[in-house]
């Protein structure tokens, strides 16, 4: 198609765009044609609308990956159950028998299992997000999708992992002489809040995990760390009586430790308000919504780039 301009001569249509678009700069003629990056980070608010409408993405996701877990082992998903419960008994043996660890702690069975299984979920998620990104390259090279999802999805797995051994976790604190009580109740709003910090911590964990290839086999010297000063086979008010008064605050305000004591505070009753760390759920609260967000937005920053190189 072609048409006379004033001076009589006669430009074709192509022509005349060319000619207009010449000494324009790329980020010019992107905005000219409404032309974006491929792959380019969406803003916050798309980018979690995007992750709501892949939700059931995410949630087939873990259903998928809580059944594929265990299929090369004889007894299944029943390891799920059974891991924790070894571990319990294997630190009931070395700390509690061999090393008294018990001292000051009233139904020590409770205790310990209570916290082998709360952090054990934290832990759980901490490792899951690591590998997370790295674990799945060919999936994010394939399909286009928030990358969230994945240690989301994986953080979820975790959690239907905890839920199932909960049923365990009631049955052994009746059967140490706890009887049902409204208290109980108070386990949900811990979890909850707890799973909202594992979530961001999986996220943080995540991008470190795409760029840092070696952080897999670091994590577990540091949470084994983490394990030995939250708490989990003593009791840190018995522990840090004489201590100065910063090593305390610093170990009762440790994220783990103040939602294994909420769990125990609702379970146990001999585990009592004064073995609490001040204004508990407030910091419960306050380390779920800093992790939960500020993790989240921390491997929002990165989106564009999992994946490539």
């Amino acid at each position: 198609m072609s048409e006379t301009t004033h001076d009589g001569t006669v430009a074709t249509g192509a022509g005349s765009a060319s000619s207009a678009d010449d000494g324009l700069t790329p980020a010019e003629l992107a905005a000219k044609y409404g032309l974006a990056v491929s792959g380019a980070r969406p803003g916050l608010p798309a980018y979690v609308r995007q992750l709501w409408g892949r939700r059931h993405f995410i949630s087939s996701f873990a259903r998928a990956r809580v059944s594929a877990q265990y299929t090369q082992a004889r007894l299944g998903q029943l390891w799920q159950v059974l891991t924790p419960l070894l571990n319990a008994a294997v630190y009931y043996f070395i700390f509690g028998l061999l090393l008294g660890t018990d001292r000051g702690v009233d139904n020590f069975i409770a205790f310990l299992v209570t916290g082998v299984f709360v952090f054990t979920y934290t832990q759980s998620s901490v490792m899951a997000g690591v590998r997370s990104v790295s674990g799945n390259l060919g999936l994010i090279r394939a399909l286009h999708f928030p990358r969230a999802s994945l240690p989301l999805a994986l953080t979820l797995v975790q959690l239907q992992q905890l839920l199932m051994s909960m049923f365990v976790l009631l049955a052994i604190v009746l059967m140490t002489g706890e009887v049902p009580r409204t208290a109980w109740l108070l386990v949900v709003p811990a979890l909850l809040l707890q799973s909202l910090f594992n979530a961001g911590l999986a996220m943080v964990m995540a991008r470190l995990g795409s760029k840092m290839t070696d952080l897999a086999q670091l994590m577990p010297f540091i949470l084994r760390t983490w394990m030995y000063t939250s708490g989990v086979m003593y009791s840190i008010t018995h522990f840090t009586a004489h201590a100065p008064a910063p090593v305390q605050l610093a170990l009762q305000l440790n994220p783990a430790a103040v939602y294994i004591d909420l769990v125990r505070f609702a379970l146990i009753d001999s585990f009592t308000a004064d073995q609490l760390p001040p204004h508990v759920w407030a910091v419960a609260l306050g380390w779920a919504l800093a992790m939960g967000v500020g993790g989240f937005v921390y491997f929002w920053k990165a989106e564009e780039r999992y994946g490539r190189g």
